[in-house]
């Protein structure tokens, strides 16, 4: 039963991150790194943002230790002074870490980090971990739809 639910799990998981990449695809730097929203964050920014989010979640939270970050999780709305290039290899790379972590550690391990905030009581385990990444990687998906269609119109990208 819970390696039907890791599949699962992953399975979705792996369709929203697919979805962050294929919403923007074909944009260039000059549009990605473009506030379109008043609140001032970038497509790209909410890119490096989650990509921050999974290596806080699955490295920091669930194992305890993170790898050294290339550069600072900055406060503020998700913008980035980075490249395209290099912001979507990092947000490829903490997905890649995501699951090789997600793949080792049962759904049941309680988290060997803590989570500075109100969620930290309310995920006790690796399935909890992997159901919030999951929720914030497909509202920050909704929001990179609706930044896409006010750039060129175009709707429905990505595998779902």
């Amino acid at each position: 039963m819970a390696d039907a639910e890791k599949r699962t799990l992953r399975m979705f998981l792996r369709a929203q991150r697919e979805s962050v990449l294929a919403i923007l695809d074909g944009l260039g730097a000059e549009v990605l790194t473009t506030p379109v929203l008043p609140s001032g964050w970038t497509p790209l920014g909410m890119v490096e943002h989650l990509g921050h989010a999974e290596r806080h979640w699955f490295q920091e939270v669930v194992t305890g230790t993170a790898d050294p970050l290339p550069w600072p999780d900055e406060p503020g709305p998700p913008a980035t002074p980075r490249r395209p290039e290099a912001v979507f290899a990092f947000y490829r790379e903490q997905c890649r870490r995501s699951d090789e972590i997600f793949a080792a550690t049962p759904l049941s391990a309680p988290p060997r980090g803590r989570h500075p905030g109100p969620l930290a009581d309310e995920i006790a385990d690796l399935h909890g971990v992997v159901l919030h990444v999951l929720e914030e990687t497909a509202r920050h998906a909704g929001h990179l739809d609706v930044v896409r269609e006010l750039i060129d119109g175009r709707t429905g990208l990505g595998p779902r």
